[in-house]
């Protein structure tokens, strides 16, 4: 039976290394095409996959056990949850991988691209810039069809130019940005906070005007400290839940 194929990433040393293989394995998990096989390699093979220890990579399965997005059955090997739910609390702990997978496997529609003028928010995130390229994306639940979030980013036009639009069905920006457009991304910031769903909002997510969302804005910046893309992105109150971990060490 052919296992299915998960991507690569390059561990920061600084985060642990259990966590960061379970979220660049969810994302791969939650962004697979309907034809990918459901079976995961062995532990081994995954282990050498990411270049970790046995130990690393079983602490890595344990956490999408927990989670439901796969089972393992003795002698049977590791399986895909093919039913699993999507939009699970994400521990966000600093790596890029988390942002990917908390943005991954649901489907998406792209409602609109195209030039537009920087946002009056955004002046000095793109200083010297009048124009980005927008994208407008709503993603709904697999099972459902239900609504969940709705995404713009505000991509720098040279970074824009080299995306092709049909990854963006398929793949977070995040992952388009850093694995097909080769960005050099250094860091992303975060922010969340509660806000009331006005009028365009509620009508794209199917919820009553007024109702509670959670507001995101995700600035991803590269290692000289230029913005490249400014995601913002509304997420249904009673579908989401965002838990951050702070790691002492």
């Amino acid at each position: 039976m052919t296992s299915f194929a998960p991507d690569s990433i390059v561990l920061n040393r600084k985060l642990p290394l259990w966590y960061q293989v379970s979220q660049s394995l969810r994302a791969s998990i939650l962004g697979r095409s309907p034809a990918d096989p459901l079976r995961l390699p062995t532990e081994e093979r995954l282990a050498e996959h990411y270049g970790v220890s046995v130990l690393t990579m079983r602490q890595a399965l344990k956490e999408l056990e927990d989670e439901g997005l796969i089972s393992r059955h003795r002698r049977r090997g590791t399986f895909i949850e093919p039913d699993a739910r999507r939009g699970a609390p994400v521990r966000l702990l600093g790596s890029v991988d988390a942002i990917v997978a908390q943005q991954s496997g649901m489907t998406t529609k792209l409602l609109s691209h195209g030039p537009a003028p920087v946002p009056g928010g955004l002046v000095d995130c793109f200083p010297g810039l009048t124009e980005v390229a927008t994208y407008h994306r709503l993603r709904s639940d697999e099972q459902t069809g239900e609504p969940t979030n709705h995404a713009v980013n505000h991509v720098r036009p040279e970074l824009a130019a080299r995306i092709d639009v049909e990854d963006l069905v398929r793949w977070p920006m995040t992952k388009v940005l850093r694995d097909l457009v080769k960005a050099d991304i250094s860091r992303i910031t975060d922010t969340v906070e509660a806000r009331l769903a006005d009028p365009e909002t509620a009508r794209l997510l199917q919820v009553p005007l007024l109702s509670p969302i959670l507001h995101y804005t995700g600035i991803t910046y590269d290692t000289a400290g230029q913005v490249l893309d400014v995601a913002v992105i509304h997420y249904r109150g009673d579908r989401f839940s965002f838990t951050v971990t702070l790691d002492a060490t």
